[in-house]
């Protein structure tokens, strides 16, 4: 950083500040807590001579183990791409115009955990339906290891609810689908071929203005030898829109590279059913209790409101934790 040319490549620069801010989240805590240890040791050689000091051995204790907790968690986040921002999507599955509404209503649930824990959002791609919530949006998160903590989110996710767009008020089951890549910056050699890619340009669909809706900015992008596709509509300027599809398509087939690595080096889950959009990873019911279970980690919280206002950190760390247990056998075995 005190090099005359650091700040020539505005995103590299960026990309090494960031690094640092990640690097000293963990460092400092990691100092802290050892310096406490120290002190700890001493006072229990202390409380041997003076029992009295048996109390202040337990308010020590109270206050290590959340942070060394915290410190657990963080050295799960150990994945190549897990410092990276994340790209994520939600797409809408069964279920009608309940499964559209679900979809917004996940995609309001990922923006308001990020904006809590202080990372930022960047809407890439939004697909209104015509009567009722959306049928895809993508958007950014970036912040600390925010790829690391919501790759586990991508799966299938269930809700069970009185529909409201069902006159007999009956109750509904409709899904929504998501989808995780890191975000990956130039400086990652991801190697794309054009010839493998076909361009798309259209009319952009949706809210955005008059302009964006007149003219053929949208661009959609797919990787033939994969079949990924991706777009990305957001912006007034086909430039921009194609700069933005392009990156996401290389954050995609970042995530399959990395898929690859896991599965050789340590099967990555359980079953490889588990990953992608044919699982479904977590439950979400208003009826006829309410209450939201992780179909993975069996963690689960009593309040349907409160998750989808942002209160997702229990399951991103129960997850962290899941994913290490199920690891673990199989680095055992190779």
């Amino acid at each position: 950083m005190a090099s005359p040319t650091f700040w020539d490549s505005q995103e590299r620069a960026q990309g090494v500040v960031q690094d640092l801010k990640n690097l000293r989240k963990v460092v400092e805590p990691l100092r802290d807590v050892l310096g406490r240890c120290e002190d700890l040791g001493e006072l229990l050689a202390m409380a041997e001579e003076d029992p009295s000091i048996l109390s202040e051995v337990q308010l020590e204790l109270a206050e290590l183990e959340p942070r060394i907790e915290q410190l657990e968690i963080r050295s799960l986040l150990n994945g190549a791409n897990d410092d990276c921002g994340a790209i994520l999507s939600v797409h809408a599955r069964e279920g009608g115009l309940d499964a559209n509404d679900w979809a917004e209503m996940l995609l309001g649930m990922y923006t308001a955990w990020a904006q809590h824990n202080g990372y930022s959002v960047e809407l890439l791609d939004r697909s209104d339906d015509e009567t009722a919530g959306i049928t895809q949006a993508t958007i950014a998160v970036r912040g600390e290891s925010a790829y690391g903590y919501l790759k586990g989110e991508e799966g299938i996710h269930r809700l069970v609810r009185i529909s409201p767009y069902n006159a007999e008020g009956k109750r509904q089951t409709s899904f929504a689908a998501v989808d995780v890549s890191p975000e990956i910056d130039d400086s990652v050699d991801i190697e794309i071929a054009d010839k493998d890619v076909r361009e798309d340009v259209f009319r952009a669909s949706g809210a955005g203005g008059q302009h964006v809706n007149k003219t053929s900015s949208a661009i959609r992008l797919t990787h033939i030898p994969t079949g990924i596709a991706v777009q990305c509509q957001n912006e007034r300027s086909q430039h921009k829109n194609r700069a933005a599809a392009w990156k996401m398509l290389r954050s995609r087939l970042a995530r399959i590279e990395e898929e690859k690595r896991e599965a050789e080096q340590l099967a990555k889950y359980q079953s490889k059913a588990m990953t992608g959009f044919g699982s479904q990873i977590r439950n979400y019911f208003l009826h006829p209790d309410q209450r939201v279970k992780d179909a993975r980690t069996g963690f689960q919280m009593g309040n349907f409101h409160t998750v989808l206002g942002g209160d997702l950190q229990g399951f991103l760390d129960a997850f962290l934790r899941y994913r290490m247990m199920n690891m673990q056998p199989h680095a055992n075995n190779g």
